[in-house]
């Protein structure tokens, strides 16, 4: 058992984190000493390895609270996906150090922006949150992705940069209007049509990831202008109520 100090000195992970992830019901201790402090055990340690990896690949603790909590939830497929994940996030930042060196070394004015698309990561992080739930959305998503060609799935992406294009041109008016609120509807309806059946459940989750910051946040926005992302999760969560 370790307490709670040495958990701190191990992890790097402030006292005040570990209160409030028992708070939440993140990571309870293994058990509690007479005088009321802390104690951690090696499966306590294990947990908050997983809650700091998925942290480093910016999850929101809401998502890594029902991942991690799930009946269904495999920590060896979990650690592959997010071995993964990391590997797709350092392609990425090697891919920007590339281009900040080639900018910096030669005085490029115009800029490629093919670095700055995190697409793929965030394709493969939607599919891989699905999964360690084993929800029946993730198998209505891999039933629809079936034997898709790269062209089709790039065909089903743009469309979504269109719509979140269409929130662009309108984050500056009312979320609640009837244009903002027919363009969820839109959203919502071709997620079901291309994806899984999309529930209000299921999009009010994804509203609060849209502007939750992180690479979602920062696609919206380069799609549909500064404030996208947030405007577009307003627009769900009236939509949701």
């Amino acid at each position: 058992m370790m307490t709670v100090n040495e958990v701190c000195k191990l992890t790097g992970v402030s006292i005040r984190t570990l209160q409030y992830y028992d708070k939440i019901g993140l990571l309870h201790p293994a058990k509690y000493t007479e005088a009321g402090y802390r104690l951690y055990d090696d499966a306590a340690l294990e947990t908050l390895q997983q809650i700091l990896l998925f942290r480093e690949l910016e999850f929101p603790l809401k998502d890594i609270k029902e991942i991690i909590g799930s009946p269904d939830f495999d920590r060896s497929k979990a650690l592959e996906q997010q071995i993964e994940l990391l590997t797709l996030k350092k392609e990425h930042i090697e891919n920007l150090i590339d281009l900040a060196k080639g900018i910096k070394l030669l005085g490029v004015r115009k800029m490629n922006f093919d670095a700055f698309d995190t697409s793929k990561i965030d394709e493969y992080a939607a599919q891989a949150k699905a999964s360690w739930g084993k929800t029946s959305a993730y198998k209505e998503f891999e039933e629809k992705t079936k034997g898709r060609t790269k062209e089709e799935d790039q065909k089903v992406y743009q469309g979504m940069i269109d719509i979140f294009g269409e929130f662009g041109q309108i984050r500056n008016t009312d979320p609640a209007s009837g244009e903002a609120q027919a363009l969820v509807k839109k959203l919502q309806d071709y997620i079901t049509e291309h994806m899984y059946t999309c529930t209000k459940e299921i999009l009010s989750g994804l509203g609060k990831m849209y502007a939750g910051g992180g690479d979602f946040t920062t696609n919206i926005d380069r799609f549909g202008g500064e404030g996208t992302a947030v405007f577009a999760s307003k627009a769900i969560e009236i939509y949701c109520k």
